[in-house]
């Protein structure tokens, strides 16, 4: 009988390791993701506060560009005469009002106001009445409180015509007064 018995958990002993190497194996949790690589360590530096850079005032603007820059922006703006005049009409007198404003705003700013003619008429003729066109535009720049040390007057009668035209059109244009800065 002792025999028996032996053989009997000698049996028994194989049929359960055999059960539990067949038992399914439970399910294994996938394993852990690797570990993050560590991104190197930035200190964080403080930058300096950005340098703004000045704002310029409107007379520093002014004063940094040149004659030529400034006179190609034509601050100033022309007015006109009617046929052989040179009376300062009712709509070039709000012209007048702005460009002398531009004037205060700039006091350091001098001007040559030049006047001009159409082709009609002898030289002579046209040379004295682009006279008396700037000197009316002067004077009324003088009424509105620009001092006249900073004005200048000059006549062009019919040479320098902005429209080279042979009719109406062409010589409204050309009967002016217009500005050029000379000094700033």
């Amino acid at each position: 009988m002792t025999k028996k018995i032996v053989i009997f958990l000698i049996l028994s002993a194989l049929i359960f390791f055999f059960f539990v190497s067949c038992k399914p194996k439970a399910k294994m949790a996938p394993p852990p993701p690797p570990p993050a690589k560590e991104q190197p360590k930035v200190e964080k530096v403080e930058e300096a506060p950005a340098i703004k850079k000045p704002v310029l005032t409107e007379e520093e603007i002014f004063m940094s560009k040149s004659l030529e820059e400034i006179n190609l922006e034509a601050p100033l703006n022309m007015i006109h005469f009617d046929y052989d005049r040179y009376f300062i009409r009712e709509d070039a007198k709000p012209v007048l009002e702005a460009d002398a404003a531009w004037l205060k705003k700039f006091r350091s700013a001098k001007v040559l106001i030049e006047g001009h003619c159409d082709e009609r008429g002898t030289e002579e003729y046209n040379l004295a009445l682009g006279e008396k066109r700037a000197k009316s535009t002067f004077d009324y720049l003088v009424s509105l409180g620009i001092s006249p040390e900073r004005m200048k007057i000059i006549s062009y009668g019919k040479s320098q015509p902005l429209d080279p035209g042979h009719n109406e059109i062409a010589w409204q244009k050309n009967r002016r007064a217009q500005f050029l800065i000379i000094e700033k």
